[in-house]
């Protein structure tokens, strides 16, 4: 008598405990992140220069500082994979030359907590393009805060704020979250995430 194996894929409980990989994986994409929020740093002087024209409309580019948290937590899909993203690239930005200097770390920490928390509400089992976009909007929401509370922002009027608040919304739903998702689509079509589940649905797609 032939025995079937009542388990498919579909059936199969997917573990939310970190593998080595897992680590190593996180780890990488926060050094390579924090080298692009490095060298962010110098390009949103000459970007934001155009923005000048309404205040607060800075806030646009922010999203260059909050994707290293969305991709981590895509690309991996572990619980507390955003926020150690987000927080490895801010304390590789601070080591290697944030004028901002140790509060990076901080604003690390927060706008990685904002997109972590958007993987937990879903419980770390959806990872749909909605849902990026919501991480990054988490993040962008996180960074507003910060520089609206902890900053000189802080004693500008409530039209300045909200203008603020909103464009880093933007910022983090596009920057963030749409292009960290992109990238990830990316990545694993090329056969790079071979040992993540977003590599096994990329391969699910194409067979």
């Amino acid at each position: 008598m032939q025995t079937v194996n009542s388990a498919s894929p579909k059936t199969v409980r997917r573990s939310l405990r970190w593998r080595v990989v897992d680590i190593v994986v996180a780890s990488i994409i926060g050094v390579a992140a924090g080298v692009v929020f490095l060298f962010w740093n110098f390009a949103y002087g000459p970007l934001s220069l155009p923005l000048a024209v309404t205040p607060g409309l800075s806030a646009l580019l922010g999203g260059g500082w909050l994707f290293a948290g969305v991709l981590g937590g895509l690309i991996v899909r572990k619980p507390g994979a955003a926020l150690y993203a987000e927080l490895v690239a801010a304390t590789v930005e601070a080591f290697i030359g944030s004028h901002w200097g140790f509060s990076t770390v901080i604003w690390g920490l927060v706008q990685g907590l904002g997109a972590e928390i958007v993987f937990a509400i879903f419980l770390y089992s959806n990872y749909r393009i909605y849902v990026a976009l919501l991480s990054g909007l988490g993040a962008g929401i996180a960074m507003a805060f910060l520089d609206t509370t902890f900053t000189d922002y802080a004693v500008l009027d409530p039209a300045f704020k909200a203008v603020y608040y909103v464009s880093a919304a933007i910022s983090g739903v596009v920057i963030a979250g749409l292009l960290s998702w992109a990238a990830m689509r990316g990545l694993a079509s090329a056969g790079a995430l071979t040992r993540f589940a977003a590599g096994r649905e990329a391969r699910g797609r194409v067979s």
